[in-house]
């Protein structure tokens, strides 16, 4: 159940900054509230920006009452860019930078929100850094490969060939976008990471997770979310959620909204 002060009015102030990882600049947006409640910091997937998030992060920040953190992973967005070839540790490297920035945040303990590739590396970093991580909430994760994911891959390559996918993600990535697209593309289709998987991680995964996917996602069966619910060791909710495809929080997001402020708000009454 919710925690009843998630109730209380809540008001937010946006700022945006970089700081310095590894060497590297990432962007990161403050959703300040001045609430003392665990923050939930927001991770995009392999497309994605603070700006693609729209105004989904401020919205469920509003709504489950607390500060929010959106970042620029390197290579996207406003960040630095790539600074080397993508390989199959990606995840677990990326889940690594998390907790350096979440540690150079001040921030003690937090839930992630992670989407698609985003997902993957929120359960990494709650299988190797718990003392962080106290909730996860995935949408779309992908553990393992599947066929239907590597299919609806090519069918985004072919949509970069022959409409204007390309110039619609340029104006979040500017002069990153081929660097991003092939960071997505080449590596998922690589013959050498047809054989990815990370489920070897799950068992470490005491935390509660919900773990949410479209029932029409065009990149990631069932399978990906039972592996999940079935193999972490905390506790463990599925939410498949109906008309929606690989991304639940635009294409219902009310739905979306509601169900996961109340599971963050009742991650609040399990801590305390």
């Amino acid at each position: 159940m919710p925690d009843d002060s998630c109730q209380e009015t809540c008001r937010f102030n946006i700022v945006d900054s970089d700081i310095e990882i590894d060497g590297n600049s990432l962007r990161v947006r403050k959703i300040e509230s001045g609430s003392h409640r665990t923050p939930i910091v927001f991770l995009h997937d392999s497309l994605g920006c603070i700006d693609v998030w729209r105004d989904f992060p401020e919205r469920l920040c509003e709504q489950s009452k607390r500060d929010g953190i959106v970042y620029d992973r390197q290579g996207y967005g406003r960040s630095s860019p790539f600074t080397r070839s993508r390989d199959t540790d990606y995840l677990e490297r990326e889940a690594d930078t998390l907790a350096k920035m979440i540690r150079k945040l001040g921030i003690k303990k937090c839930v992630l929100f992670g989407h698609s590739d985003g997902g993957s590396i929120a359960l990494i970093a709650a299988a190797k850094t718990p003392e962080l991580i106290v909730g996860v909430v995935t949408e779309g994760a992908h553990v393992f490969v599947e066929e239907i994911t590597l299919n609806g891959i090519r069918q985004a390559q072919k949509l970069f060939a022959e409409t204007d996918l390309r110039q619609r993600i340029t104006k979040y990535h500017g002069e990153k976008t081929d660097g991003v697209i092939s960071a997505w593309v080449d590596t998922w289709l690589s013959p050498q990471f047809r054989d990815f998987n990370m489920e070897h991680f799950l068992p470490a995964i005491k935390c509660p997770v919900l773990v949410i996917q479209g029932e029409g996602d065009e990149y990631g069966s069932e399978k990906q979310v039972d592996a999940i619910a079935e193999k972490v060791s905390g506790p463990s909710t599925k939410d498949m959620v109906k008309y929606a495809r690989h991304t639940p929080h635009k294409e219902a997001l009310d739905y979306t909204l509601r169900t996961t402020s109340t599971y963050i708000c009742g991650i609040d009454s399990l801590s305390q």
